[in-house]
């Protein structure tokens, strides 16, 4: 389903749902396309699960959202365009490889026991299908992005918790979680200097709860598969900044929010993306 909202030389403004299939009783994802070269994804923000692979879990509700990226999806909103997934990566993993997209053994994911015993082939099969077209359309999007601007920035969205050690304990200390860890390892690091300085600079200026921002860069995480697939397809041409956010905007373990924290979150972050709007935009010399 396309609704057109305005238009654009080669990238009409629309919002698309995906549904992968008849069988979905609700979107896998969702693409905003808009008109500029910011594009904001959550790919770890979803909680459905399909109910045929429903059936096989072990793993309850809340011990799946604790471990996705809650709210991640309202940060988003920064792009100019946004791709928010719906589903769980309980479900099918799209920041991992394809060999790795469903956690078949608790070795795979933090120990933790995702599934009874292992899902039918006809259950993977169709968790796979959903992977191979999340791809397939968000390569389309940036492919057509790419011609549109040139240059794109993406800005993949996540959180992570900092208090494992129970709801009664205390939270863990902050020389190696930073609030928000900027991961930059998948790029050429070199060639996009200037436009991660600067990024990491505007962020390192913004506030949350009238306190600095802790903005550190590959301390906790250095970006996962999706980051690498992106960076291998458009070396030159896409940046993408995988952004931790430590979760001080909601208790881990309620999943109860503070809106004013995640609010401040969202400022910041649309702040500092407007600082280097500039600089996502200007020619880069080849390296030597």
């Amino acid at each position: 389903m396309v609704a057109k909202t305005g238009r654009l030389p080669n990238v009409p403004v629309h919002r698309r749902v995906c549904r992968v299939d008849a069988a979905d009783s609700s979107p896998a994802w969702s693409l905003h396309v808009g008109d500029g070269p910011v594009v904001a994804t959550a790919i770890h923000a979803g909680h459905e699960v399909r109910p045929d692979a429903a059936e096989w879990m072990a793993i309850d509700a809340a011990d799946r959202l604790r471990e996705e990226d809650p709210l991640t999806g309202f940060l988003t909103s920064v792009g100019d365009s946004s791709i928010r997934v719906y589903r769980s990566r309980f479900e099918v993993d799209l920041n991992r490889p394809r060999d790795k997209a469903i956690a078949l053994r608790p070795e795979d994911c933090w120990g933790l026991e995702v599934w009874r015993r292992r899902p039918p082939a006809s259950v993977v099969e169709r968790s796979l299908a959903l992977y191979d077209r999340f791809y397939s359309e968000v390569g389309e999007l940036l492919d057509r992005l790419v011609e549109r601007w040139n240059s794109l920035l993406v800005l993949d969205v996540h959180s992570y918790n900092h208090r494992r050690g129970g709801p009664d304990q205390p939270a863990e200390s902050i020389i190696d979680n930073p609030e928000i860890n900027v991961g930059t390892a998948t790029m050429d690091r070199e060639y996009w200097a200037t436009l991660v300085d600067a990024f990491l600079e505007a962020l390192r200026c913004e506030q949350s709860q009238n306190r600095p921002l802790d903005v550190r860069e590959n301390v906790k995480f250095m970006g996962g598969f999706f980051p690498r697939w992106v960076h291998s397809r458009y070396p030159k041409k896409v940046c993408v900044l995988s952004l931790e956010f430590k979760k001080v905007f909601m208790d881990e373990w309620s999943a109860t929010a503070n809106i004013a924290a995640l609010e401040d979150l969202r400022i910041a972050l649309r702040n500092a993306t407007t600082a280097i709007r500039r600089e996502v935009a200007r020619p880069r010399e080849p390296k030597e």
